[in-house]
Parts: structure tokens; C-alpha cells; sequence
């Protein structure tokens, strides 16, 4: 075969390869985004046997303190209370989801996204406000939010940030999600969600089939200096 044909052929197959990556990339952020949705309408809403964020807000909300301290508190139970495997497996149970994911991840996800919903709904937002839900889904990025929040105007800690929310545009909550989206894509790794189960995920995962607290405590942290920031607590 000539060399330009032997040129032509290769930058062929590197195209298809370079395109099939694309698409692959794609449909797996879609489908992270398909699992985010997924999980934050039923931690929204509730379903059988479990409180919705709102009603777990409540439970803490009762406590002495402000939302920074309940906000902390909930944080702890919640890594305890979902350390424990027949937690996790209690959920897997409920789960039927449109993508194919391993349970146990789609349980970890669930809890998270409550846990961060619940400590929104003390800060005093609307967790029914499609823009409280972008900023939910950015807290999953753990410490990765601060920089993605602050490329949008909003400053984790500070006491504006309630306003900030309330003049987020349409345009702006998609380029939160997609960043979100992208951003636990790579973390999960290039084989892609389908074979998530096999890595060590970054929304909680499961590490040699326990639950990873810290990471959960480091993504509650996150939420709480979100929503409920220490300077508003002490104002």
C-alpha cells in the first residue's frame, strides 16, 4: 500500500476512533445525568419507607442551634447512619432505574443527593426550584464545586449567595449541569459508567464493598458551606 494511502487509511481509523470516544463520552454523561435526575426527584418527593430532604430537614431542623450547626449534625448521622451495609442494601431494593447501573452506586447517589437537599432546604431554599437543583448537583464535585460555583458568581461561605441563586439564567443551569455531568464522567474514569462498578467512583462509591464516609462528609461539607454558610448562621 503507498504511503498516502497508508496516511489516508490511519487518519481514518483515528477519526472513527476520536468520534466513537466522542459519542461514548456523550451517552455516558447523559446517562450521569439520567441517574442525577433520577435520584434528586426521589429525594425530592420520597418514596416508600423513606423521608423526603425536606422531611429529613425537618427532623434536624428541630435541634438547638443554627442551620450551620444542624446542617452538621445531619451530616454526621446521615455518614453513619449510611455506613452500614444493610442500609445501603435496604436501598438497592427500592431502586429501578432506566439505566444500567449497579444498584449500590444508584444507592450511594440517592443518598448523597438527599443529604445535600435536606441541608439546602435548612438554608432556606426551594429545593423544588429547578436552580437549587443545579447548585445540589454541583455540590456532588465536592471540593471541585467551589471553583465550578464561583465561575457563575456564587462564592461558597458567603451570604449573598441566595441572591446570586435567584439570578442564575437558563442558559447558566445548563452550563452547571453539563459541567457536573463532564466532571463525574472523567472521574469515573474512560471505560465509562457501565463499568462504574468496577471503580472507585467519586459520588460515595463503594471501597471493597463499604461505604466511603469521607468522601460523603467532604460532599456534605461542601453543601453546608453552600447553603448554609457560618457568617449567615451568626448574623
Amino acid at each position: 500500500m503507498p504511503g498516502k494511502q497508508i496516511a489516508v487509511w490511519l487518519w481514518h481509523h483515528v477519526a472513527i476512533i476520536h468520534m466513537t470516544r466522542l459519542m461514548m463520552e456523550l451517552v455516558s454523561q447523559e446517562k450521569i445525568m439520567q441517574v442525577l435526575d433520577w435520584a434528586y426527584e426521589r429525594s425530592v418527593n420520597g418514596f416508600s419507607g423513606l423521608d423526603s430532604a425536606e422531611e429529613l430537614a425537618a427532623s434536624y431542623a428541630k435541634e438547638e442551634g443554627s442551620a450551620y450547626d444542624q446542617a452538621n449534625s445531619l451530616i454526621r448521622w446521615q455518614n453513619t447512619k449510611s455506613a452500614t451495609s444493610g442500609f445501603i442494601t435496604g436501598l438497592g431494593g427500592l431502586i429501578t432505574l432506566p439505566v444500567a447501573l449497579p444498584a449500590n452506586i444508584t444507592s450511594v447517589l440517592f443518598v448523597q443527593i438527599r443529604m445535600i437537599a435536606a441541608i439546602a432546604h435548612l438554608g432556606g431554599y426551594d429545593v423544588k426550584d429547578d436552580k437549587v437543583k443545579a447548585l445540589v448537583f454541583a455540590c456532588l464535585t465536592a471540593n471541585s464545586a467551589k471553583e465550578l460555583l464561583k465561575d457563575i458568581g456564587i462564592v461558597v461561605g458567603n451570604k449573598l449567595a441566595m441572591n446570586a441563586v435567584k439570578s442564575i439564567s437558563g442558559k447558566t443551569l445548563i452550563e452547571i449541569n453539563k459541567k457536573v455531568g463532564f466532571k463525574l464522567f472523567t472521574k469515573f474514569g474512560e471505560k465509562g459508567v457501565i463499568n462504574l462498578g468496577k471503580a472507585v467512583p467519586l459520588l460515595g462509591g463503594l471501597i471493597g464493598g463499604s461505604f466511603d464516609a469521607y468522601t460523603t462528609n467532604a460532599i456534605g461539607n461542601v453543601a453546608r458551606d453552600t447553603f448554609t454558610p457560618k457568617e449567615v448562621a451568626s448574623a
